[in-house]
């Protein structure tokens, strides 16, 4: 009895180091981009109120960014505001409170960007989320997907996701689109076909009433 007793300790032992590892990070890192190019300024308050879920729902330990889609977004410069959260409640608090006013800020003075890299602000999403080491990684795109890059830029090359959850929010549909729809959809399919081959996951959200399910596996 005694020999089976020192048996089964040691089989607990060895199935708890087999278990041992890394631990699993359970934090959240979202990352934000704001179209600022022709009339799509005129949706910028949409987005604010996605920021301010963003702010409600997001806590301790969580990293948030929001940037500006911008002539050549692939520059410190083009974020709006960047926080992590703190542990203590009352600093997260103020926290919130002086992101929310970066954001109102730059919300009253947005001014209309004559061309839309998109790319480059994915690619500087990408770099910030795996900075923040976060065990749930999240790209909002706010914007109608149409890239117009300045000439000599090349952006057609393949992005790696690595599980990243990239929510294309508020595709509005431009006046091209009314007179052949295909185009819309073909903006939609090769965001997708770009989000998935390179290991991330694709959704879009254009019913503002849903914000509630941007972060919906949060925690899971």
């Amino acid at each position: 009895m005694k020999a089976r007793l020192i048996l089964a300790v040691l089989f607990t032992a060895v199935l708890g180091l087999a278990g041992c590892g890394e631990p699993v990070a359970r934090n959240t890192g979202v990352y934000m981009l704001i179209d600022t190019s022709g009339t799509y300024t005129q949706e910028i308050e949409k987005a604010q109120k996605i920021i301010n879920y963003l702010l409600g729902t997001l806590t301790t330990g969580d990293s948030l960014a929001v940037a500006k889609i911008d002539s050549g977004s692939f520059t410190e410069k083009d974020i709006v505001a960047k926080v992590t959260f703190d542990s203590r409640p009352s600093q997260a608090n103020a926290q919130k409170r002086a992101f929310q006013t970066s954001i109102n800020q730059f919300v009253t003075r947005v001014n209309s960007s004559a061309y839309t890299d998109i790319t480059g602000g994915v690619i500087q999403g990408i770099e910030y989320l795996n900075e923040t080491g976060a065990g749930k990684k999240y790209i909002l795109i706010f914007s109608d997907l149409k890239e117009e890059i300045q000439k000599g830029q090349i952006r057609d090359f393949p992005l790696s996701f690595n599980g990243i959850r990239v929510s294309a929010i508020n595709v509005t549909k431009l006046r091209s689109d009314n007179v052949d729809p295909r185009e819309y959809l073909d903006r939609l399919e090769a965001w997708r076909n770009r989000v998935e081959s390179g290991s991330g996951k694709w959704r879009v959200i254009n019913d503002l009433n849903r914000i509630e399910t941007l972060l919906e596996d949060k925690g899971s």
